[in-house]
């Protein structure tokens, strides 16, 4: 397992950007899928966003699709996830998670495929 930490939660007006980050802990995660769930009050933790061990392969849900953007910066360190357009339906807590490896039957989508978690940061949208 990797030690993660996010960042760069707050509150938000509707319609505005924040960007993310979730830096590993003394390592690299350049050979972790790495992804971005959430989870609001009541409601099951959810995907957001999924990048693959190389870095080239992205994947997002409906809600993300043209909005949120997930990243890896050059040191293999730290990933983010650029948020913009920001609706009241997007305030949720933002986990970062992070695996070497994924059960191909559960895909990076899915969260049970993650062994690593941070410990959340909260994003709060007004309307």
């Amino acid at each position: 397992q990797v030690q993660l930490v996010e960042s760069g939660g707050g509150l938000v007006q509707a319609g505005g950007t924040l960007r993310l980050s979730c830096a590993a802990s003394g390592r690299t995660i350049s050979m972790y899928h790495t992804a971005w769930f959430r989870q609001a009050p009541g409601q099951e933790r959810e995907i957001v966003a999924a990048l693959t061990w190389s870095g080239d392969i992205t994947h997002y849900s409906d809600s993300a699709k043209g909005r949120f953007t997930i990243s890896r910066d050059a040191t293999k360190i730290t990933v983010y996830l650029q948020m913009s357009n920001l609706k009241a339906d997007d305030s949720a807590v933002y986990y970062c998670a992070a695996s070497p490896w994924i059960v191909p039957a559960r895909g990076v989508m899915d969260a049970l495929s993650y062994d690593s978690w941070g410990q959340g940061t909260q994003v709060t949208v007004s309307s």
